[in-house]
């Protein structure tokens, strides 16, 4: 029997972090390896355009990603993004090492042009506005924004760069961001308008959970606007990529709900799922704390009972309250 077609493809140049506790110096990372591992583990058919410089392209995490049962589409680049990050009290402090190139938007097999779901995932805004128009016109696009909102100069930390019209943005279904990533008088209603109408943006707050709003038309930018409530976990050892792993599991329970269980339609079920991946992922060190399907629905089930998710007047700003809030 050959493999399955392609369910889903994530784009985007691998990062290497720099890590002292790495006899390389340094660790695979980026949204297109989180996200790859991530719907690869849930059992979804997976691909992955992944753009590696070259030192990069010697990563064992890439046979991390084959063995999960991710079919890779190599693209090199003569540079790729590095950083190094630090944890502290007050979040974390990322310095640009290397900025990267940008990434040409190359030929896919026709197969992977048929795939239902894309995520575009930029780390150094390497996406050109091009690949807007890669993936099939009936997928369903998700866009990790946080790549879009970084200014790069080597050798200095990373800055906020505000958000602006962007044809990706106007392409994706379902879009990922920080709270850390954009200014704090930001509100939702102020990101909206870089959205279609009926997409749905995801404000993630760590420990604290977030916020999803569907954007509406017109005067009403926001059309809903919900809290969802963090699942509790063991001890954050490594916060790396949990945004990627949150988002690439919404996506998959969006085209394949029956990997939510025997209830699917639950109010907040898809919501649960993908946060309860996110908690896990930040249990281990780097790729190794993306979970399998089976961690997930158990970590979902645990606290099935809790209410998960509320309704939720549009704050002043983007600040999720507090769990006791």
């Amino acid at each position: 029997m050959g493999r399955p077609e392609v369910e889903v493809v994530h784009a985007g140049a691998a990062t290497r972090d720099l890590a002292d506790d790495d006899p390389r110096g340094w660790r695979l990372g980026g949204g297109v390896s989180y996200a790859a591992l991530t719907t690869a583990r849930l059992g979804l058919a997976t691909g992955a355009v992944i753009g590696l410089d070259a030192e990069a392209s010697t990563a064992t995490e890439l046979d991390r990603l084959r063995e999960a049962g991710v079919e890779l589409l190599v693209v090199a680049l003569a540079e790729g993004p590095v950083f190094r990050n630090v944890e502290g009290p007050m979040g974390r402090v990322q310095t640009s090492v290397a900025v990267g190139v940008p990434m040409p938007a190359v030929a896919l097999p026709p197969a992977w042009r048929r795939a239902r779901a894309w995520t575009l995932a930029p780390v150094a805004d390497e996406l050109g506005d091009d690949w807007a128009a890669v993936p099939d016109v009936a997928a369903v696009v998700g866009v990790a924004w946080q790549g879009m909102l970084r200014t790069l100069r080597p050798g200095h930390a990373v800055t906020q760069r505000m958000p602006s019209e962007r044809a990706l943005l106007r392409r994706a279904d379902l879009v990922g961001v920080s709270h850390q990533d954009v200014p704090s008088a930001t509100t939702p209603g102020d990101l909206a308008i870089f959205l279609k109408a009926g997409a749905r943006l995801l404000l993630t707050r760590g420990i604290e959970g977030g916020l999803m709003l569907e954007v509406g038309t017109g005067d009403g930018p926001v059309r809903r606007l919900v809290r969802y409530l963090p699942t509790p976990g063991e001890p954050e050892i490594d916060p790396t990529g949990a945004g990627d792993t949150f988002l690439a599991a919404l996506l998959a329970a969006t085209i394949r709900p029956d990997l939510l269980g025997p209830a699917p339609h639950r109010r907040g079920a898809a919501l649960h799922f993908a946060a309860a991946a996110g908690s896990l992922a930040v249990e281990g060190v780097g790729l190794a704390g993306v979970p399998d399907l089976a961690a997930v629905l158990a970590r979902a089930a645990r606290d099935h009972a809790r209410r998960f998710v509320a309704p939720f007047d549009a704050p002043p700003a983007v600040v999720a309250p507090s769990a006791e809030g």
